[in-house]
């Protein structure tokens, strides 16, 4: 069966803490996680972006597995904007992007960007001169 990998924003609730929820991906589902960025406030909430590499069949029930645990799921595609039609490729972004992201295609110098290298490290936000990018990663939806 073919391995793909995923990347998916999760939110967790205060009371998830007490919870072995990744190490049930790993060993019940036979997911690797790589965590990419997280954000923790103890007995608050817990933000992870986490790459999830197995099978789909896996991986689908794992996001079942933490759903069912009030944990919530959102690629991370989902949580990335980006108003490209505005952009005058200044280029800006990719001087901060060492996730590799945002580049400047070598003959026509426009902005190429690739969602699925964003780590959403949010430092092309604050590059931007015209606020183009939109990441939420602290909402749940």
């Amino acid at each position: 069966m073919k391995i793909v990998k995923r990347r998916y924003v999760l939110k967790f609730p205060p009371q998830s803490g007490d919870k072995p929820l990744s190490y049930v991906l790993v060993k019940e589902y036979d997911i690797n996680i790589n965590i990419l960025k997280a954000e923790v406030i103890p007995g608050k909430r817990g933000n992870l972006l986490l790459e999830l590499i197995g099978r789909k069949s896996n991986i689908d029930k794992g996001i079942e597995y933490l759903e069912a645990n009030n944990v919530v799921c959102s690629p991370l595609d989902k949580k990335i904007k980006f108003n490209q039609d505005k952009c005058i490729n200044c280029g800006n972004c990719t001087a901060v992007c060492f996730a590799g992201a945002l580049t400047m295609h070598p003959e026509t110098w426009e902005l190429q960007f690739n969602k699925k290298e964003c780590i959403v490290c949010e430092l092309c936000v604050k590059a931007c001169p015209l606020n183009l990018f939109d990441i939420d990663f602290h909402n749940g939806n």
